[in-house]
């Protein structure tokens, strides 16, 4: 289940959006693609400044109406095989899972980590205390594939 939004003016005319407070709905990574997929969409591209905004608002809002404000990252679709062995650096082997080819990255200070972290998310913890690159809000981070969000 999720919200759904459509707009006209973005190349992704539609996003839906699953907020889970209840630990035991969230999902890994491979199972928030397939629920993606299953609907006939993809876990998120983000293409520019502007549309990460715009998903930030999206957030905002869908939080705000909720039942308080609690932690929770979200997929988006940029994530690594891990398959590759080249010299390449680390970030730039990052790629979209809907085969997107967008350059545009928003990873927190010193993300990605890599090593066993393939999987990116866009952070949600309103209640951590902010670290050296700010609160933990919107920005990216690598992280497990199997963790739950």
């Amino acid at each position: 289940s999720g919200q759904k939004v459509c707009y006209g003016d973005f190349k992704h005319s539609c996003y839906k959006i699953a907020y889970f407070q209840d630990l035991s709905r969230r999902v890994g990574f491979q199972e928030a693609r397939q629920a993606c997929e299953i609907d006939g969409g993809a876990l998120l591209s983000l293409e520019s400044e502007a549309e990460q905004q715009l998903i930030e608002n999206m957030l905002q809002n869908l939080t705000k109406s909720g039942s308080g404000i609690s932690d929770g990252d979200f997929w988006i679709g940029l994530w690594r095989s891990g398959d590759e062995l080249t010299t390449t650096a680390c970030p730039d082997l990052y790629k979209w899972a809907d085969g997107s080819i967008s350059p545009f990255r928003n990873w927190y200070t010193d993300e990605p980590s890599c090593g066993s972290e393939a999987c990116v998310v866009m952070y949600h913890q309103p209640t951590a205390n902010p670290g050296l690159g700010g609160p933990y809000l919107y920005q990216w981070n690598d992280d497990r594939c199997n963790m739950k969000h």
